[in-house]
Order: structure tokens, then sequence, then C-alpha cells
């Protein structure tokens, strides 16, 4: 249901419910969000989130879902829950996160993705809002997460519409990070995730609670935390090896402490 896999500091999540385009259902939801805070536990430095097969995720399981539905369940089923505490604990996730988009990204599926501070999606992949579709609103984040990201205006045609953005029209509108030929997208992600992983993990910590949290405050407030943030970093080892290594001319090699 779900792989998990070591490179070094990088740690790959792989959905692995190919035979159903690696739906989300409730047993997989928590097995991501239970594997999350063994990842943050184990001091991962980048975590990597992808899919077998030949689909990166088709969203919610609707056979399951269906199955609640019919039993009479359906009150006390908790995928919504399950769904919305991944999505808020993936974007909280105190270091560089990265979705590799092998194959369709749809519903809670691609919002799992937007919620990753990268997406790298294949050049054959696909990306469908899909609620709308359903009769529903989007329900896993990407009423928050979307508009950010592309804009209000396209965010709305995206999700009434339920329309297909091919991987070039994703990367124009600003959903995707990067494109890259399906035989070399695991190849491209890995090499950024272990860029990322060999970076000062004690700052880019600081610098992603900042940035994802300064449309909250005023910018003497935002000052304010960055000051905090700096003498935070300043204690860190990984700083007082930048300055070695500058003093020395030489690539700083950090510890991410």
């Amino acid at each position: 249901m779900l792989e998990i896999v070591d490179d070094g500091p990088v740690r790959t999540l792989a959905l692995d419910r190919p035979d159903v385009r690696n739906a989300l259902n409730k047993g997989l939801l928590q097995a991501l969000r239970q594997a999350l805070r063994e990842a943050e536990r184990a001091g991962v430095r980048c975590l990597v989130v992808t899919g077998r097969g030949k689909s990166f995720s088709a969203g919610a399981d609707i056979a399951e879902w269906a199955e609640a539905e019919k039993s009479g369940k359906i009150e006390g089923y908790g995928w919504v829950e399950e769904a919305h505490g991944l999505v808020a604990e993936m974007a909280a996730f105190p270091v560089p996160t990265l979705a590799l988009l092998n194959g369709a990204a749809v519903g809670a599926g691609l919002d799992m993705a937007l919620a990753c501070d990268f997406r790298f999606a294949a050049d054959s992949a696909k990306f469908i809002c899909a609620y709308t579709k359903m009769g529903y609103s989007p329900d896993a984040g990407g009423t928050w997460l979307m508009p950010r990201l592309i804009g209000l205006e396209a965010a709305k045609r995206f999700a009434f519409t339920g329309e297909t953005w091919l991987a070039p029209e994703a990367l124009r509108r600003g959903l995707v990070t990067e494109i890259h030929p399906a035989d070399r997208l695991a190849a491209a992600g890995l090499a950024f995730a272990k860029q990322l992983a060999a970076g000062p993990t004690v700052a880019q910590r600081h610098a992603k609670r900042l940035m994802e949290s300064a449309a909250t405050r005023t910018l003497a407030g935002q000052l304010a935390e960055e000051r905090k943030a700096g003498e935070d970093c300043g204690r860190s080892e990984d700083a007082k090896e930048a300055i070695e290594a500058a003093v020395a001319r030489r690539e700083p090699v950090f510890k991410g402490r």
C-alpha cells in the first residue's frame, strides 16, 4: 500500500496501489500520516512522494466511499478527517518536500501534491481537479493551495470546469515546478532532492515556516520573526560551518543541525 525507500537523508514515500491508480483509501491516508511522523522523528532532510505504476493518484477511493454509503456507515467513515489531516501535515512538514508526479494526479491526489514544496512531473502526466465532476466542491485543501500557486481566476476555471491539464499546460500555469521525460523523472527528482537534503536544514526549516506564515503578519511582525529565526540559525552547526568554509574558500558541508 505504501512503500518507503531511503537514500541517505532523502526518504521516498511511494503510493503502491497501482491496480486502482493509487486511489486514496482510508488505510493509505493513515499510512501516509504515520509515515510523515516517522520521517520527522528520523531526521529526514528531504521527503519525496510519488506513485507506483502509471498514475500518481486518482484521488479518493470512490469504491470504498460508495461501500460506506451503501452500508450506512458514511457518518463514521472518517475519510475527510484523514485527508484533511494528511494535507495539513504535509504542508507543515518542516523540511523540503517534493512530489514526483509520474502520471495522473486527480482530486485529492492532486491536492496532496500541491501541499508539497515542489512538483516535478513526467511529460506524460495530466492533472484534473475532478471534484465538480462528482458534484462536490474541492475538499482536500485545494481551494487554499491552488489559488496561491496559479492565481484565483485560473484556479476557479480549473475547479469549475473539471478540465484536464496536460503537463505543458500545468507547467505554463505554475501548477508544477518542472517537467521531465517520464523515463528521466525519477533521476531528476532524486538529484534535486539530494541537493535540498545537502543544504542547511535549520535555515531551510525557518525559511519555509516564515514564507508559509508571512501573510498572517505585518511587515514589522515578519521582520521580528526573521530576527528570531536568524538568531536560531546563527546557533546552528551549519552556520558555523558556512563561515569556516567561506574563510577557507571551500564549499561548506552541511550536517543539517
